[in-house]
């Protein structure tokens, strides 16, 4: 990505130098998706993350907007994961991309899946700290395994780890200088996931986050349809409308633009 588009996603300089490390680095992982999607042909309302609410004052007998946002696909009554993907994270070249290295690496269906969603918390939520929203807005439907892997993702992607053929992003030094160190919390994190019993489905997240940036790459979610059926448990009621502790998460992703 070259270093004046990512200054310009990022709001320029002055902008840069206001945010800390860790927003930096989520920042700039969210300016290459994004870079990403626009050059795969990137259709102009598929996503939510970076769109502007409807803008103006409010006149007489104008009303703050609620429900479904017509610019916007529509959701069904019971939307499901496909769904979600076909009409808010799509494009999503970045997580296809992912998904599909571990297939073709022979990967489990828990680290594909894992590989699968890492960043939909960045891809329709919040960028920053986007492990940590996304581990939370799959854990009632994936296993914990998987949840886990997603979260911890976030702090082992800044460590190297050649054992496993993990390399500390180039991206990083080019953007954040060789001085970079993401705060205090991120180093706590991955040390106790350095230990885990799961560490190494985290760390295939990260192998297969760094290289999944290829704008020649085309990948269909038709090719994961069968590991989201055996792994992803859809509520009958449709994600958002199970009563379950993220179900909130997923109506913010179907109504992003809401008022209250």
């Amino acid at each position: 990505m070259d270093r004046r588009n990512f200054l310009t996603a990022v709001g320029g300089v002055s902008a840069l130098t206001a945010i800390n490390s860790m927003e930096k680095a989520d920042a700039l992982e969210y300016a290459m998706s994004a870079e990403l999607d626009t050059r795969v042909a990137k259709p102009p309302l598929c996503s939510t993350m970076g769109r502007e609410p409807f803008k103006g004052s409010r006149k007489s007998g104008q009303y703050f907007h609620m429900g479904h946002d017509p610019r916007l696909p529509k959701m069904s009554d019971k939307p499901t994961l496909v769904e979600f993907f076909e009409k808010r994270f799509a494009p999503a070249n970045h997580l296809l991309q992912s998904g599909a290295l571990a297939l073709k690496s022979g990967l489990s269906e828990k680290v594909i899946l894992a590989c699968l969603l890492h960043d939909i918390g960045g891809t329709a939520l919040l960028r920053s700290d986007h492990g940590y929203w996304g581990a939370q807005l799959l854990e009632p439907y994936v296993d914990e395994e998987v949840s886990w892997a997603i979260r911890y993702h976030q702090a082992l992607r800044y460590f190297a780890d050649p054992d496993m053929g993990y390399e500390y992003p180039k991206a990083y030094i080019r953007y954040f200088g060789e001085d970079f160190s993401p705060e205090p919390y991120i180093h706590e994190e991955a040390e106790y996931a350095k230990n885990h019993k799961w560490y190494k489905t985290a760390r295939q997240i990260c192998i297969n986050d760094v290289y999944a940036f290829d704008p020649n790459a085309v990948v269909s979610l038709d090719m994961f349809y069968g590991i989201i059926e055996r792994n992803f448990r859809q509520p009958e009621e449709g994600l958002g409308y199970d009563d379950s502790p993220s179900a909130h998460m997923w109506r913010t992703i179907i109504f992003p633009n809401n008022f209250l």
